[in-house]
């Protein structure tokens, strides 16, 4: 099958497409066959080595962590889910033909493989986020980077469960920020002062999707740094918020997220696709951030 892979560190000219041997599926786990897998941020870093603490690289190394497809194969002890139903999730190596996957769930018949493969890691990432600073409802919660797809998703999820969301873009997003659900501002100078303007009551939490280097303006906002959580920036825990990175029940994420799909109250935008072809041009732009929305590899 065709994957996508690397053999060194690099740039996204390290990428290649490989013939490589299907993957099958271990104990408690599928397999698909990947109709479409969501570009993160995560990818070009593991690609540039920013994840290996100067560990060698185990070559060759797949990439994607998230994908939507069609289930083809069980693994041992699967239970609730067929070949031949469609599911959404993520494992390991997505960008590829077929794919692995470790936690997944049903999509709602509407959802199409794009805006499913779009969700996960964000999604995920939006509930492990709300999670670590306590967010219930009635708080007023300020994200900062609120476009993009962590953005997207933790201001649909927090409506959801009934706090007030103040989200900072740039000019060009507002628009897009307001239909999500949240009160939007720019994030240029005085935007602190115009989050306070904007706040009905006081700002409660606080979440840094972009890694702008607003930690020390999110704590002043909420007056306490164990209120701030980042996943973005590395230098939080230094100024006393928090940073996270990963864990947490991917299944439960998966499966609210499905819930709020059934129900409207949940939509993850796709602003670009690429074919599998075009999988560095898509981490380009990844990394050079300030899109909306999310980018997914289309793989028919």
């Amino acid at each position: 099958m065709r994957a996508v892979q690397y053999e060194r560190y690099g740039g996204p000219e390290v990428l290649e497409i490989a013939d490589v041997e299907e993957p099958h599926p271990a104990a408690g786990q599928v397999r698909i066959r990947v109709h479409a897998a969501g570009v993160n941020a995560a990818d070009w870093k593991f690609r540039e080595g920013l994840f290996t603490g100067g560990e060698p690289l185990d070559a060759p190394a797949g990439v994607g962590l998230d994908a939507a497809g069609t289930v083809d194969e069980l693994g041992d002890g699967v239970t609730g889910v067929a070949v031949g139903d469609r599911v959404f999730g993520s494992g390991p190596s997505t960008f590829a033909e077929h794919a692995v996957l470790t936690a997944w769930a049903a999509m709602p018949h509407h959802l199409s493989f794009e805006e499913a493969a779009a969700t996960p890691v964000p999604f995920d990432t939006a509930v492990r986020a709300l999670a670590a600073v306590g967010a219930k409802e009635g708080d007023t919660l300020v994200i900062s980077g609120a476009a993009g797809g962590v953005g997207t998703a933790a201001i649909q999820l927090a409506r959801a469960r009934g706090l007030i969301v103040i989200g900072t873009a740039g000019a060009a997003n507002q628009a897009y920020v307001e239909a999500l659900g949240a009160i939007p501002t720019t994030y240029d100078d005085g935007w602190v002062g115009r989050v306070r303007e904007l706040a009905v009551a006081e700002v409660n939490v606080a979440l840094d999707a972009a890694g702008a280097g607003v930690i020390p303006q999110l704590i002043e906002l909420t007056g306490d740094p164990a209120k701030v959580v980042s996943v973005a920036d590395y230098s939080a825990n230094e100024l006393g918020a928090q940073f996270t990175s990963g864990g947490g029940d991917t299944r439960a994420a998966l499966e609210e997220a499905a819930r709020l799909f059934e129900t409207g109250g949940l939509r993850m935008i796709v602003e670009r696709t690429f074919p599998l072809d075009e999988t560095p041009e898509a981490q380009r732009l990844s990394k050079l951030g300030h899109g909306r929305g999310r980018t997914v590899i289309v793989l028919d």
